[in-house]
């Protein structure tokens, strides 16, 4: 059975570092980075769910391939950016019907949150980050730490295998990861 191994987490905690690291040393494997989309208010949550569901319909199309997908970003930072008030909608009903045809894929699932244990990381690596859509900030950052950590919670009783991680050191995290998917890849030390 393929996997899907979904990478979620705030900014600045190392989403694109890990999902780079996982399509390197995965074979057969496809990255898709979600961003978003630039319409608002009831507009975007029609192309949001529009996207999310032609998404699982994608994902249904290509079980029988031999690959596994790596998600960085998807249904699940829409559902925390909506509960934080960065989108002007509502997405928790659409989240629960969306992860209702998720876990019935045929996938093996596995799902992995980010974050930082010391806090202060945040400020040196939002530096590196360059958005217009909404403010990155410390504050923030820890704001959606909170809201994913409910999020992760509230995936116990799905088929979803699940992970926080603490991203502060690349090189443990990377280990932590292996093991948790069961790959047999070299660890290779990252810096922070």
């Amino acid at each position: 059975m393929n996997r899907i191994i979904i990478v979620e987490g705030p900014q600045g905690t190392g989403k694109t570092t890990l999902t780079n690291f996982l399509r390197d040393n995965i074979s057969s494997s496809n990255l898709y980075r979600f961003s978003g989309q630039k319409e608002k208010g009831k507009e975007g949550l029609k192309y949001s769910i529009k996207m999310y569901k032609a998404f699982i319909n994608y994902l249904k199309d290509i079980e029988d391939i031999p690959m596994d997908i790596i998600l960085d970003r998807s249904f699940f930072s829409e559902e925390v950016y909506a509960n934080l008030g960065y989108k002007d909608y509502s997405f928790t009903d659409i989240y629960n019907e969306l992860l209702d045809q998720f876990v019935k894929l045929n996938y093996q699932m596995y799902y992995i949150n980010l974050y930082l244990k010391n806090i202060d990381l945040y400020e040196e690596r939002l530096k590196r980050i360059h958005h217009n859509y909404h403010e990155f900030s410390k504050d923030s950052s820890v704001k959606q730490q909170e809201e994913y950590l409910k999020l992760l919670k509230g995936l116990g009783d799905t088929k979803i295998n699940t992970l926080n991680l603490a991203m502060d050191d690349f090189t443990y995290a990377y280990e932590r990861v292996i093991n948790f998917l069961n790959l047999n890849i070299p660890i290779r030390k990252k810096n922070n």
